[in-house]
């Protein structure tokens, strides 16, 4: 059922529940891969495993590069402390936005 145009309801469509478990997982196993690779069972994932295990043992960097990222104690509390209040700040938009009243046929 398609929304009516200006219907705020309209402006939000939930993805399937398929892809949301395509994703979790993805991101599950991304983060075995990193932070656990020794206990992944390669032999018994197949190809996959084996494609995996060989991202491990000769692509680390493409998998974890601990050298990037923010690593100054002052510069995250700061890039925390800013994306909190902005953060806040778009949150308060979407608190107060009152949809328009519906129209009674």
């Amino acid at each position: 059922m398609a929304a009516a145009p200006g219907d705020p309801v309209g402006y939000f469509r939930c993805t399937s529940r398929f892809w949301m478990g395509v994703i979790a997982i993805s991101i599950g196993y991304f983060a075995w891969a990193v932070f656990l690779p020794s206990t992944i069972p390669y032999e018994n994932l197949g190809q996959f495993g084996h494609f995996t295990k060989y991202l491990v043992d000769s692509h680390p960097k493409l998998l974890y590069n601990g050298t990037k990222g923010i690593t100054d104690s002052s510069v995250q509390r700061r890039w925390f402390i800013q994306t909190f209040l902005f953060g806040i700040a778009s949150l308060s938009h979407l608190l107060a936005y009152k949809p328009p009243p519906k129209k009674q046929r």
